[in-house]
């Protein structure tokens, strides 16, 4: 029974070092990736049983040949031949069904693993804390959802199966060989190490070449995304000529690229070709031989020559996959590297809730974002229970920073914040996120419905509860008078709602929360004067009898706020009432006097 071979251009994937595990951290990926399968132990072990069988039934069917010709032909038994024929014909059609229940096995259980690494990915993501966002990169973080997912579904649909098949087939049918005949074996054998020295060569070279396929690829497209988006430049120009020259340059380094790679596999796949038609000859020689000496049987040589196929296939296709599952391995070491970042703002152990109220303590806090430039330096400051508190300054003093550290999106490097007393770094991340609540200067939106987006702002919250958010605001009637109502689809970033509407459903949602403090980045900054006025009456709603902080970039804020604290030079300047602060003719009351100025020249 010889299974079908094949050119393998699927598995032509190049494999930069970086990605290349050596030994030690191989082990590691896969202990862990099998400790990961632990759920479905039972799978796993019903998979390895359903393999080894139909590589048995693989192995069969030569068998089944063998015993046809020496006891059914020669010995001219009509009922020994219909016994192998039976018998052939059903390890055939069980190598059929096992062959489709272990591509079907794997397959299960390769997606349900990655359908729990993606949600291991995603849920560890959400939990970490701006600071990890500082310091990555978005497109690196996606890449490890998208090609690094993809790396493994590619073994998981394919590649596994292939891989563990042959290994079985190749060490099963050395096995049964060597067990019938071991003359016979040892001269297929003759010629398998010269196979598996030229796939270690073509594994080699071909990674080279199809590094340098994939370059010359990556050129060319960029050259022609170049052009494109750059075209009215070069017509503008007349440099119409110099790049299409360019473009043919990259062009026909990537047609070298691919003659280069096609050249590798021209001398390789004929090398094993040769040594599968050498070794049968050779086989057929040497076994006539045996056979005239009465040492062998010509079933015997039958089923040699019909197994030769799973002597070499095995190392050819082995060699291909080689990069496919280094290539799975490397993806799989860098999320278990994602997966192994410590959040630096992780609940402790014993951690206590925050009081419902209670004044906010800055303590002589000091913050820097990459360990070297200063932020803040030595911040101190008090807001009372119900206090409304707004930070001015110029962009980059701080204000903003400050103003997330009191929010824990950020832990002070120096010092300590504390509300009714508790340091934040000791409070539950639950009751945190209940007591203090951050509304953005731009209202952001998922995709789904405005009623779906205010129940954001609490886990479990009915439709009752959405309806209550936003009267409180004084909102419902705008939403509701909508065609479709609470039940509008706001599109992708609520892209069919204004930068006003968009705002009034996040405050909404500040609502729903109902915080003990608000931590407001200017939501009216932005805005144009037709919704303005809502979001100012959302927005002085909402603040009622709350702990509020506002960074301020319109000083009109400032002036509503109870104290003012003018953020610079990495401190608190200045700290007071409004009028105290004008009054005492320093940095606030000059800030003041430039916006002030500008309002008027704009009238």
């Amino acid at each position: 029974m010889r299974r079908g071979g094949g050119g393998g251009g699927m598995w032509n994937i190049a494999l930069d070092e970086d990605d290349k595990l050596d030994a030690k951290e191989a082990r590691r990926v896969v202990k862990r990736a099998g400790r990961m399968l632990g759920p479905y132990r039972g799978a796993v072990i019903l998979t390895g049983v359903v393999m080894v069988l139909y590589t048995l039934a693989i192995l069969g069917g030569p068998l089944f040949v063998r015993y046809g010709i020496d006891h059914g032909v020669r010995a001219h038994s009509m009922r020994n031949l219909t016994y192998a024929v039976v018998g052939y014909g059903i390890v055939a059609i069980a190598a059929l069904v096992l062959s489709r229940s272990q591509i079907l096995l794997v397959t299960k259980i390769g997606e349900s693993f990655l359908r729990d690494m993606r949600l291991r990915v995603f849920g560890h993501l959400l939990g970490q804390p701006m600071a990890f966002y500082d310091r990555e990169q978005t497109g690196k973080l996606v890449s490890r959802m998208t090609s690094d997912i993809d790396s493994l579904q590619e073994v998981v649909q394919q590649g596994l199966v292939m891989f563990m098949t042959n290994g079985l087939l190749l060490v099963f049918t050395v096995v049964l060989l060597v067990g019938i005949s071991p003359v016979l074996a040892a001269v297929c054998l003759v010629a398998l190490p010269i196979v598996i020295v030229a796939s270690i060569k073509f594994r080699r070279t071909s990674n080279k070449a199809y590094l340098e396929v994939r370059d010359r690829i990556g050129q060319t497209l960029a050259t022609l995304q170049e052009g494109i988006a750059g075209v009215r430049v070069i017509q503008a120009f007349g440099q119409q000529e110099n790049q299409i020259d360019r473009f043919r340059r990259y062009n026909t380094a990537q047609l070298d690229a691919n003659l280069w790679a096609t050249k590798v596999s021209a001398w390789y796949f004929p090398v094993v070709e040769f040594a599968g038609v050498a070794t049968t000859a050779a086989v057929v020689g040497i076994g006539g031989l045996l056979v005239h000496n009465k040492m062998v049987t010509i079933g015997t040589i039958t089923l040699f020559v019909l197994s030769l196929a799973n002597l070499f296939e095995p190392v050819q296709q082995l060699s291909q996959l080689f990069n496919t599952l280094q290539s799975a391995g490397a993806a799989l070491n860098k999320l278990f590297g994602l997966l192994d970042t410590k959040s630096e703002l992780a609940e402790k152990p014993g951690a206590v809730d925050l009081p419902s109220h209670g004044e906010i303590e800055v303590d002589r806090v000091t913050f820097t974002y990459n360990g070297r430039d200063v932020v803040l330096r030595d911040v101190s400051l008090t807001i009372h229970d119900g206090e409304r508190v707004a930070f001015v300054g110029p962009t980059g003093a701080g204000k903003s920073t400050l103003a997330k550290l009191v929010a824990r999106l950020y832990d002070p490097t120096e010092g300590a914040i504390r509300m009714g007393g508790i340091d934040l770094r000791d409070a539950t991340l639950s009751s945190l996120r209940e007591r203090i609540c951050v509304v953005p200067q731009e209202g952001f939106l998922f995709y789904g419905t405005i009623a779906d987006n205010v129940r954001i702002g609490r886990q479990g919250a009915t439709d009752d509860d959405v309806v209550a958010a936003l009267k409180l605001i004084g909102v419902y009637e705008h939403f509701a008078h909508l065609p479709d109502g609470l039940a509008t689809e706001v599109q992708e970033r609520g892209s069919r709602l204004s930068a006003g509407e968009r705002q009034l459903v996040s405050l909404a949602r500040a609502a729903l929360a109902n915080p003990d403090v608000l931590v407001l980045d200017e939501a009216t900054s932005n805005l144009d004067p037709g919704t303005e006025s809502e979001v100012e009456h959302a927005l002085t709603a909402l603040m009622e009898g709350r702990t509020v902080i506002v960074i301020a970039h319109r000083l009109s804020t400032a002036e509503r706020a109870d104290r003012v604290a003018v953020v610079d030079a990495g401190g608190i300047l200045e700290l007071g009432r409004h009028d105290e602060l004008v009054a005492l003719g320093g940095r606030y009351a000059a800030l003041f006097a430039s916006w002030s100025g500008g309002l008027a020249t704009a009238s």
